[in-house]
């Protein structure tokens, strides 16, 4: 092998491993994107599935109320007639139990109100992942994604 032969075979080296490096540092920007991507699929698809939790909770509490009512007033008004009839005065009977059912439906209204406030609409996952991103960039993989 010639001596131009020699320094031709280290240029073509060289080059390679400048191309190297540039498609690396492609394939490392053009990955980056694609973990942002996936980020913000998962955010949405956290906030999909709690909103459709939401929903359907909703849903359950408005058939729940129709159909309790129309119950619950029936039963009202029976309660109401029999009070009367022992206390020898309807009109008496039917205020006190009408009073009584509004207490109860603002304790009903502030239970429900509370279990509203705690359901958690915060992507937990997503910031855990989040969190845990610098130590990957670092190369600290020892997280086994158990909750912290």
């Amino acid at each position: 092998m010639s001596q131009i032969d020699n320094r031709t075979d280290r240029a073509t080296k060289t080059s390679r491993t400048d191309d190297n490096v540039v498609d690396l540092l492609g394939r490392l920007t053009s990955q980056s994107a694609h973990l942002a991507q996936q980020q913000v699929n998962l955010v949405q698809a956290e906030m999909r599935e709690s909103v459709a939790d939401i929903q359907k909770s909703v849903a359950s509490l408005l058939g729940a109320a129709v159909f309790g009512i129309a119950g619950l007033s029936v039963t009202l008004m029976g309660i109401a007639y029999l009070i009367g009839d022992a206390i020898d005065d309807r009109d008496l009977a039917t205020l006190l139990v009408g009073l009584a059912t509004l207490i109860l439906a603002a304790i009903l209204y502030r239970v429900a109100r509370s279990k509203m406030k705690a359901n958690n609409l915060k992507p937990e996952r997503t910031i855990d992942t989040v969190e845990r991103t610098p130590d990957a960039a670092t190369g600290d993989l020892t997280h086994s994604g158990a909750k912290r």
